[in-house]
């Protein structure tokens, strides 16, 4: 069953969900391939750290984090993946992994990509790996008040920008 605080929310602001059933999934695109929907209209939740408190960043299932980008956007000089043992605590009645993007019900701040935001239903977990919520993103947008923010995410595969083209990659150091 999704989380219950979640569904007392959407049903206060007579927000329109489905709840889907799905076999087991542990990532945003497992969740995307078993409800048949575009991983760009899945969303993924990821618990960081900013400046000593946590905060949620939701992006599509097949975006990755940019960290240089990120602590420029959200202008910082300390972001990091948070560790799981420091927060779930603040999601009681969820499984690790399987966090909704309303980071406003569990006391953090949410940013949102704007790629996902510009989508017109979103899919999430709903605090549990075999069952997912689906919304109209102008009412998640409503009710979870995320900021929303255009850098600091990468799609796997995107082509590199123009003035990147010729450059090589970052040497990588071994150890």
């Amino acid at each position: 069953m999704p989380v219950q605080t979640l569904i007392e929310h959407l049903k206060a602001h007579g927000a329109e969900y489905r709840c889907l059933s799905h076999p087991p999934g542990f990532t945003a695109q497992s969740l995307a391939h078993h409800c048949n929907v575009p991983g760009d209209q899945v969303a993924k939740t990821v618990i960081i750290e900013l400046d000593g408190r946590m905060a949620m960043l939701v992006m599509p299932a097949s975006f990755r984090i940019r960290w240089d980008r990120m602590m420029e956007v959200l202008n910082t000089d300390f972001v990091e993946l948070a560790d799981e043992a420091d927060f779930t605590d603040r999601f009681p009645d969820c499984e690790v992994g399987a966090m909704p993007p309303f980071g406003n019900l569990f006391g953090m701040t949410a940013y949102c990509s704007e790629t996902l935001a510009e989508q017109p239903e979103i899919t999430f977990a709903a605090g549990s790996h075999t069952e997912a919520m689906q919304i109209a993103t102008r009412d998640y947008l409503a009710l979870a008040q995320p900021v929303v923010i255009s850098q600091g995410f990468l799609r796997p595969g995107a082509r590199r920008p123009a003035w990147l083209a010729g450059r090589p990659g970052r040497p990588r150091k071994a150890g």
